[in-house]
């Protein structure tokens, strides 16, 4: 039998976490991009930090540590952030806008 020590018990949750985090990008995605009412829930602050800790983590583990896996997961991980952020932006400028259509249509 396998004795896992703590490095390896350490090693085994972080790659177990990345992968629901990965896995959870894509229902996220979803409920914004079906969203009718500007996706305002979505804090476009908090988005903004995950993509820059993100990044910063990909380019780091890159250039610093050498370490290509752990660089293309959280590149990975800034995309799907970024497609959050970017379509929850549209929804809103779209919904702003037919909101200030339909004011100018009344008068």
């Amino acid at each position: 039998m396998l004795a896992l020590d703590t490095a390896d018990a350490i090693s085994f949750a972080f790659g177990l976490f990345n992968l629901l985090r990965l896995a959870s990008y894509l229902p996220q995605i979803v409920a914004v991009a079906r969203d009718h009412h500007g996706a305002h829930a979505i804090s476009l602050t908090c988005w903004t930090v995950w993509i820059g800790a993100n990044a910063t983590t990909a380019l780091y583990s890159w250039v610093k540590l050498a370490d290509f896996a752990l660089a293309s997961m959280s590149a990975f991980n800034t995309v799907c952030c970024l497609l959050v952020f970017f379509i929850a932006g549209y929804k809103r400028f779209m919904f702003t806008r037919s909101r200030i259509v339909r004011r100018l249509a009344a008068i």
